[in-house]
């Protein structure tokens, strides 16, 4: 990787460590902001960088950074009922910012809009069913209980946590590609 894709890795990290803590109670699992910085990396970063971004995030926590909902932290995070939901960041990241077609000057065609949306819903899918089939195991409650508790409140939350990192991130590859931060934002070739 060269030095610019580690600078633009950590920085996402950092945005994620940064707004993930601030969370609002709905239940056993926290609205934050998690996922729509996620969102937003796979859709600026691409496939590889969003992992690694996301990995360095859950890695700062594992070791007990408060970087977690609620500002917590460590190794227990990761053995609650709700630990499936940020194991499944990563396929969350990884299938949001797969292949997603670009204009020639490196940035959405407004035509083309429709493809990261879904690219995410259907990572998000994956994220929710990997956070609830883990719930379900730690909390042993029915899945109908789980997803009223788990996936429910957060079906409108996430759409528009889409809806709105599908927007910006055109706008956010420009200023990047401007101070030359970005090459080739998500073109799923190699640099």
């Amino acid at each position: 990787m060269k030095l610019k894709d580690l600078v633009v890795i950590a920085v996402f990290a950092a945005l994620l460590c940064v707004l993930a803590p601030v969370a609002v109670p709905v239940g056993p699992v926290p609205i934050t902001l998690a996922t729509f910085v996620i969102y937003l990396a796979a859709f600026v970063l691409g496939t590889k960088r969003a992992v690694a971004a996301v990995l360095l995030y859950l890695l700062l926590g594992l070791i007990g950074i408060p970087v977690f909902a609620g500002f917590v932290g460590g190794f227990q995070k990761f053995t609650s009922p709700t630990a499936g939901y940020l194991v499944g960041y990563l396929p969350l990241a990884a299938i949001a910012g797969l292949r997603v077609p670009r204009r020639s000057s490196g940035f959405y065609s407004p035509r083309n809009i429709a493809l990261p949306i879904l690219l995410a819903v259907l990572g998000t899918v994956v994220l929710y069913a990997l956070g609830t089939a883990w719930f379900m195991l730690g909390s042993h409650l029915s899945l109908a209980k789980s997803l009223t508790l788990c996936v429910l409140p957060f079906l409108p939350g996430d759409a528009v946590k889409i809806a709105v990192a599908a927007v910006s991130a055109p706008a956010l590859c420009a200023a990047l590609g401007r101070v030359n931060v970005l090459d080739k934002p998500n073109t799923g070739e190699k640099p």
